[in-house]
């Protein structure tokens, strides 16, 4: 029987190298998103949470449920971003679409809401926007390198 076995450690002598090294390269280059996957959660979980966090869920029950469903939303693309990155930045721009519809929501789901409902909804749209937007551009420009 032929010894096909290399010594542990050394891979330079494997036959497939440098079709390993382009595909380690692949999967490596779309993960420079990686640094936003991180904030894109967190802002979900405030976003789910923030109705308890600033009392107004007896106020705006509606808007509650809302942004409780919205934060579990933003959340799961984020858990989907860090689990399959190459199939999931495709979806970065639906977090620019969410933030997008959490800072007009107050009007369109509450009813007269206060000011710190108002901003608190303003300002966590703008994050989401502005993360979906870095994230869909940093995949944008990962995927034209490749």
């Amino acid at each position: 029987m032929a010894d096909v076995s290399h010594p542990r450690g050394d891979i330079t002598s494997h036959p497939d190298v440098s079709e390993m090294r382009a595909r380690y390269d692949r999967m490596l280059g779309g993960r420079d998103v990686a640094l936003v996957d991180g904030p894109v959660f967190l802002l979900g979980l405030y976003c789910a949470v923030s109705p308890w966090i600033l009392h107004y869920t007896t106020s705006q029950p509606a808007l509650a449920t809302h942004n409780l469903i919205m934060g579990i939303a933003i959340g799961l693309l984020a858990l989907g971003f860090t689990v399959t990155p190459e199939r999931m930045y495709g979806l970065s721009w639906a977090i620019c679409a969410m933030g997008t519809w959490l800072i007009i929501a107050p009007w369109i789901v509450g009813t007269s809401p206060d000011a710190g409902v108002v901003i608190n909804n303003i300002i966590m749209g703008a994050l989401a926007v502005v993360l979906g937007a870095l994230c869909a551009l940093t995949a944008a420009r990962v995927t034209s390198r490749a």
